[in-house]
């Protein structure tokens, strides 16, 4: 008797560790191209790296380049994107370890390595003179690009943007906790949830369509390991003199209730960048583009038609 009570132990505790192997197990980017990929999107190979992109509305109209922010995808400014499609070529792509863009062979992810890349990517499918914006991470490298390529960047957008120290994170990188190395790698459902949840001022807004595309395409084979090699390698030096050279009208909008980077460093960005104004939104969080697309869309539009 107690054998067979032992072997039924034994099964039940295989059972669950397959069940969670399977569960968190890293996703082939295949299938989650056949999920998520769209009429829209195409792959891009720069210096050898395939980067997923994607454009909407008309080619003749004027470019906004959109970036979004760390462990997100391109998806992040769908609703945003939305708004604005019938008066601008919106452009959009998943950065580097991220999304279906996928890891770098190179492990490169540090900041000016990234700007670097999406310089390189931009020559390729946008010519010309465009607005650029972004997101968190996503504002971070839309604002150094602008300081380095004033001749490219005719207006920009930065929403609640990294630049300066924040979280441990100043000259050197901050130490990647082990709760933070097991999450991005096991990428559990519950920890999705809550991670979302904490980038809203009213996180009953998170749709679980949301939820399921930020996991899986957290969860694309390499892209865990790239999250966790760009934390290593991500530095938040003084940004005031790089903040100083941009000369394109910025528009600086943030959450009110951002938990991730706090609205008091919208004040100092408005007072570093020459050209700028900040607009401080209500009862928002990190992201509002997904949070308030439309509101944000109607600030976005309004200050590029100026």
């Amino acid at each position: 008797m107690l054998l067979r009570i032992l072997g039924g132990v034994i099964l039940l505790a295989v059972l669950v560790i397959a069940y969670f192997a399977w569960t968190l197990r890293p996703l082939d980017s295949g299938a989650v191209q056949s999920e998520w990929m769209t009429d829209a999107d195409r792959f891009v190979t720069v210096e050898g790296e395939d980067w997923r992109v994607r454009e909407s509305g008309s080619a003749d109209a004027p470019a906004l380049v959109l970036i979004h922010g760390y462990s997100h995808s391109l998806e992040a400014w769908d609703a945003m994107a939305a708004e604005l499609e019938d008066s601008y070529r919106i452009i959009r792509f998943d950065l580097p370890g991220h999304g279906l863009t996928g890891p770098r062979a190179d492990h490169a992810y540090s900041v000016p390595e990234t700007v670097e890349q999406v310089s390189a990517l931009l020559d390729e499918i946008a010519p010309g003179s465009f607005a650029i914006g972004g997101n968190s991470l996503g504002g971070l490298i839309a604002w150094r690009y602008a300081a380095q390529h004033p001749e490219r960047v005719n207006h920009l957008i930065l929403m609640d943007p990294g630049g300066y120290p924040n979280l441990g994170v100043g000259d050197e990188p901050a130490p990647l906790p082990d709760a933070m190395r097991a999450y991005l790698t096991l990428v559990p459902e519950a920890g999705v949830a809550y991670a979302t949840s904490t980038l809203y001022a009213d996180p009953t807004k998170v749709t679980p369509e949301q939820l399921a595309r930020i996991r899986a395409m957290m969860r694309v084979d390499g892209n865990g390991q790239a999250l966790i090699e760009r934390i290593e390698q991500f530095t938040l030096p003084d940004p005031n003199p790089d903040l100083a050279r941009i000369s394109a009208p910025t528009l600086i909008i943030w959450g009110d209730s951002d938990a991730m980077i706090p609205a008091t460093h919208g004040p100092r960005f408005d007072a570093a960048i020459p050209d700028s104004r900040l607009v401080l939104m209500q009862n928002t969080g990190h992201v509002p583009m997904e949070e308030w697309p439309a509101e944000t869309a109607g600030l976005v539009e309004g200050f590029l038609a100026e």
